[in-house]
């Protein structure tokens, strides 16, 4: 199990939610595109409507966590940033996962292929 890359540009966020595919569950906003390279990078996005500071940082906690949960099963090559949403701070991360690998599965980024 590898760890995914973050991704922290403003110009790599602003690609993919310009150029992406986007996924909207009533937990995150997940946008993905085809990236350079062969790997999976993630970020994350939250705003200020959404909280205080220690709110802001569970979302980005369960999101990360949901994302780790299902990067194993997830095509390589591509770029994701998920925006978080009110309801994500009411959601535990493995709720969150089971609705981004169903996501996933219907934009046809999960791999049929086991992991090693």
């Amino acid at each position: 199990m590898q760890k995914f890359e973050k991704l922290k540009q403003n110009y790599e966020f602003r690609r993919l939610y310009s150029r992406g595919i986007s996924m909207v569950t009533p937990a995150f906003v997940l946008y993905a595109a085809k990236g350079r390279k062969d790997r999976v990078r993630f970020g994350i996005t939250v705003s200020k409507k959404i909280g205080t500071a220690v709110k802001r940082n569970r979302a980005k906690r369960v999101l990360y966590a949901a994302f780790f949960d299902c990067q194993n099963d997830i095509v390589k090559g591509y770029d994701f940033v998920a925006v978080a949403r009110h309801k994500a701070l009411l959601l535990k991360s493995t709720d969150v996962a089971s609705m981004m690998k169903n996501e996933l599965q219907k934009a046809g980024l999960i791999s049929d292929e086991k992991p090693d």
